[in-house]
């Protein structure tokens, strides 16, 4: 249904929906004002809740602990409002509608919540919309005003909600066919950069929010195109058919920061505007190398996550943790793709795609929580440890992200290798798309989304490949064991090196990472069995001296590597640092780098096209395949 048509099929109904406004009030306060309008409130008095959570981010937020001054009123009358718990609230019974008032508090610069300033406006629906219970399938409209403030007077609006009577980009009014979809639309107000584009006849928009000096939009603009297509491509390579009538990638730059959070038609991304290329450069520099791969990831979510979803995701309750054993799918998996796409869009070589794998690699065996939680521990749990982490984290914990990609890796690479190359990855994922996404939005509107089950995947994985996975999922799923990368990689013609094997000197190493706490070097983890732990130091530790040198925050930008490199593996010195205020002195024996110098390099001959996709190559894989 496009947006007309639904806006049109909405209107008849538009007596019984739920209306709000919302209008930035106070930009140096950061206070977006919202008026909630129900036609026909509970009889009983009206219940209304505020999520705790936004999908796609696993913690309990309490976004509700940032509304202030909510008041409520009926045909004049002021209405009571009851504090339930600390989410909800209960309107008294009225005559006739319930209108209600609120503000809420916006100074969280993240892609997961609400931010105002002179600047811009943007807001996800999870952190201003009250939940009306018992009316979240009516139609919910929104009215996005524009604030009295002269810094607004030239703003635009960017989301990807069907506009009712607002034209696009512009203030006015919008239109959800639930709440659900309400909150699944975030919105960026300001004087933005933008450029469109179509991938396969969908339109896209790409804004980009911040002071960003000679931005090149236009590269931009045709790199994520070609992502954008490749992956339309891969889920449906007959039709060429994209799940939404229209996609908008939103883009805050700022001096530091990097993430992204999904929706089912857009995107809101965080960057280093020095991530971002200018007009006058050329090679790709590695910061809009990651930022391509940000693009890919959070796009790639469009089918697995926001539609392919685990059956704990079938129907949300954001009031509490939704728990399930299946991230290092739907996160995992799409990892190990996002940086795949870039090869297939042939926007990055085989050869940087591989330096890609390796740093994944590097990563994932640098922490010794890998031995100790396994990625569907670390996907259950990733409410209370994965994103509350602490100074040990990394000896406690391992990332679905990371490891769930490089089960991705290795799952697709097993698949490849037992079937000379008929089957990857690749016919998993379209059979879950086939199975729990597409199927789904096309026959199954008025049914309910089922998701997928726990232990479904193995099923999954045999039904699209032929191939019985128990084995594999139980060592590296389910287990922890490290994946056997280096040899499956064989058969592909892709080898380890390691410094050790190449004969390079390894680097003396005290097993930490740092970080700068304002001229000091600090200890940010401590790595278990590693040379400092063995020494007594702990994270929090100030490093002021090695063998009487000062060591600064410069030093904690390198990671030591200067501090220490005039120092052999196997040498002790002497460590001087403060916890608290209390000075600490030690001697720690160095031990090599726990970042194993690991690259992955090409043979003659390699099959390692058979891999990649790249359209250059499709001749020679297919006769591969044959």
């Amino acid at each position: 249904m496009t947006a007309k048509s639904q806006a049109k099929a909405h209107q008849a109904a538009t007596d019984c929906a739920v209306e709000y406004h919302i209008v930035p009030k106070d930009l140096a306060g950061h206070l977006y004002q919202v008026r909630l309008h129900i036609a026909r409130p509970a009889p009983a008095g009206q219940v209304l809740t505020l999520p705790a959570w936004i999908p796609g981010s696993y913690m309990i937020r309490e976004f509700a602990r940032h509304i202030v001054q909510l008041h409520a009123h009926s045909a004049g009358k002021k209405v009571a409002v009851k504090k339930l718990d600390k989410h909800s609230w209960q309107a008294a019974p009225c005559d006739g509608a319930l209108t209600l008032e609120y503000e809420v508090y916006a100074w969280d610069l993240s892609v997961r919540a609400a931010h105002l300033d002179q600047q811009h406006g943007f807001f996800n629906g999870t952190s201003v919309f009250l939940q009306v219970a018992g009316q979240e399938m009516a139609p919910h409209i929104v009215d996005i005003q524009r604030a009295d403030d002269l810094a607004c007077k030239t703003w635009r609006v960017a989301t990807s909600l069907p506009e009712l009577k607002a034209k696009r980009y512009g203030f006015g009014t919008y239109i959800a066919a639930n709440y659900d979809e309400l909150i699944d639309h975030p919105v960026e107000m300001g004087n933005f950069a933008m450029a469109s584009f179509e991938a396969h006849g969908v339109p896209h928009d790409f804004v980009v929010t911040g002071n960003v000096p000679n931005l090149d939009l236009p590269r931009i603009v045709a790199d994520v195109k070609k992502i954008c297509e490749t992956q339309i491509a891969f889920f449906e390579p007959k039709t060429r058919r994209a799940p939404m009538e229209r996609y908008v990638f939103m883009t805050m730059a700022v001096g530091d920061g990097y993430g992204g959070l999904e929706h089912r038609a857009s995107t809101a991304l965080i960057c280093n505007r020095a991530d971002l290329p200018s007009k006058n450069q050329v090679e790709m520099s590695d910061g809009y190398r990651s930022f391509l791969g940000l693009c890919s990831h959070e796009y790639f979510h469009t089918w697995n996550v926001k539609r392919i979803k685990p059956a704990a995701f079938a129907h949300y309750d954001l009031r509490q943790e939704n728990y399930t054993s299946l991230l290092w799918l739907f996160e995992g998996f799409t990892s190990y793709y996002d940086d795949l796409m870039l090869v297939r869009s042939g926007l990055i070589d085989e050869a940087s795609y591989f330096k890609l794998i390796s740093k994944t690699v590097n990563m994932v065996t640098r922490g010794s929580g890998r031995k100790k939680q396994s990625v569907a521990e670390s996907s259950f749990d990733a409410w209370t440890k994965y994103y509350r982490q602490d100074e040990n984290s990394p000896n406690a914990i391992v990332s679905y992200y990371t490891k769930g990609s490089l089960v991705g890796l290795g799952l697709d690479l097993s698949i490849r290798a037992a079937t000379a190359g008929k089957k990857s990855l690749d016919d998993v994922m379209r059979t879950l798309w086939q199975k729990f996404g597409r199927d789904f939005y096309e026959k199954n509107l008025s049914g309910t989304q089922q998701g997928l089950a726990e232990n479904a995947i193995e099923a999954i994985i045999e039904q699209a490949t032929g191939i019985q996975a128990k084995r594999f999922l139980d060592r590296y799923v389910r287990g922890n064991e490290d994946l056997p990368l280096a040899k499956l990689y064989e058969d592909f013609g892709v080898v380890f090196n390691d410094a050790a094997r190449s004969g390079k000197a390894l680097k003396a190493s005290l097993g930490v990472r740092t970080a700068k706490d304002g001229n000091d070097c600090k200890l940010a983890n401590v790595h278990e069995g590693r040379a400092a732990h063995r020494a007594g130091l702990s994270a929090g530790d100030i490093l002021i001296a090695v063998n009487g040198l000062r060591v600064t925050a410069a030093d904690a930008a390198d990671g030591l590597s200067n501090a220490l490199s005039r120092y052999a593996v196997g040498e002790t010195v002497q460590l001087h640092a403060f916890r608290r205020d209390e000075l600490l002195v030690v001697q720690a024996k160095l031990q090599a780098d726990d970042m194993p110098a690991l690259s992955l390099d090409l043979l003659e001959n390699s099959k390692a096209a058979l891999l990649t996709l790249r359209p250059s190559y499709q001749k020679s894989v297919k006769k591969i395949i044959l």
